[in-house]
């Protein structure tokens, strides 16, 4: 059993976790708090890919003090040379008696040969608390690792009749300013935010993050941009091209010459073999968990987010809901053909509700 002490410091290490949830990708948000005789001498948590990790944040502030301490970590300390050196010979080193992890590494680099490290060195070590805290801060990267799959968020905003667009294809604004700046929360928080090529035509997105969250305490880390664009039709004049971070183009054209201008253009093309003329999702999303994304924002008209929840690719779906209706002949909320009967519905789980302004925030997941 865990006592009432170890659950306060360990809520601590993961509300330090959080901290690193907009700049850490692809790396996990971890969190370290080390407390001595029942008191805090050193915390820590990871803020970007490439830099020390908690448990060196932690152990620093900690200094001699770490000698006979406990750690609290949010997640198993590394045992292998990554980016940076293991965590779990740092905490061997500075002399810490026992080591708590909220969860094991999912990494099968990792998994397990952290905390028996720990026990060889005579570090006692125990797993399991608020692990799923834990785990739901980084679905993502749990979700690489153990489904080489990243986590999908599909966002949709819609009026409360369903529509996102006149038919026009105005759409200019459906929610309020509080719900935008909630997407660009999500999208801070995202590794990649992908859209489809009609998109990018109809509308021109830049997809930044452009609105810094309030809890955002580092330099913006724009998400990488994601266009599904199967027969290469993306212009050259593309706002996507003019912004900082990266763009990268999923197709199964091999019209070389395209490919190059887009290169010249900064973008990244990756191509796949077309299934029925399309571009197979399953493996766009297994080589983007390939280069390390591990949660993809899905921003896109109702015809790839149709696809992505009609093939069971969608983690959640965030639905933003606005208090007007724009009528029948507005666009759709997805575009999902084949459903003809009731037991071809696909069911929702909701997950929470919230007003956000003068909106209706609606996370789900599929059944």
């Amino acid at each position: 059993m865990f006592s009432s002490q170890d659950h306060q410091f360990m809520s601590q290490a993961i509300a330090l976790a959080k901290r690193g949830q907009y700049t850490t990708s692809p790396n996990p948000n971890v969190g370290c708090v080390i407390v001595k005789d029942g008191v805090v001498v050193g915390e820590g948590y990871h803020v970007q890919a490439g830099e020390p990790h908690a448990e060196i944040h932690a152990l620093q502030a900690a200094g001699k003090k770490a000698l006979g301490a406990v750690a609290y970590v949010t997640l198993e300390p590394c045992s292998h040379q990554g980016r940076t050196p293991p965590c779990a010979l740092a905490l061997v080193k500075a002399g810490v008696s026992k080591v708590i992890a909220a969860m094991q590494d999912p990494n099968p680099l990792v998994s397990g040969n952290g905390l028996a490290l720990l026990e060889k060195a005579g570090i006692a070590t125990r797993h399991g608390l608020l692990s799923a805290e834990a785990g739901a801060l980084n679905a993502g990267f749990v979700q690489r690792m153990t489904k080489q799959k990243p986590f999908v968020r599909v966002k949709m905003a819609a009026s409360l009749d369903g529509r996102t667009a006149m038919a026009s294809g105005e759409s200019q604004w459906i929610t309020g300013a509080a719900a935008r700046a909630d997407v660009h929360r999500l999208r801070a928080t995202s590794s990649a935010v992908m859209t489809g090529i009609g998109t990018i035509l109809d509308d021109n997105p830049s997809l930044t993050v452009r609105t810094k969250p309030a809890d955002y305490e580092h330099e913006v880390r724009q998400p990488i941009r994601v266009v599904c664009d199967s027969q290469l039709r993306i212009p050259e004049s593309a706002n996507l091209f003019k912004q900082p971070g990266e763009t990268w183009v999923m197709t199964c054209s091999s019209d070389r010459s395209k490919i190059a201008v887009l290169e010249k253009l900064g973008a990244k093309v990756y191509q796949f073999e077309a299934k029925d003329g399309r571009l197979p999702l399953p493996s766009v999303l297994t080589r983007l968990a390939e280069l390390e994304v591990n949660d993809l924002m899905v921003e896109a008209g109702a015809t790839l987010s149709g696809q992505i929840v009609q093939q069971g690719l969608a983690d959640e779906l965030w639905l933003y809901l606005a208090p007007q209706f724009l009528g029948s002949d507005a666009r759709g909320l997805f575009n999902m053909p084949g459903l003809d009967v009731m037991a071809d519905k696909i069911n929702l789980n909701v997950k929470q509700v919230r007003c956000v302004g003068q909106d209706l925030r609606i996370i789900a997941e599929l059944v």
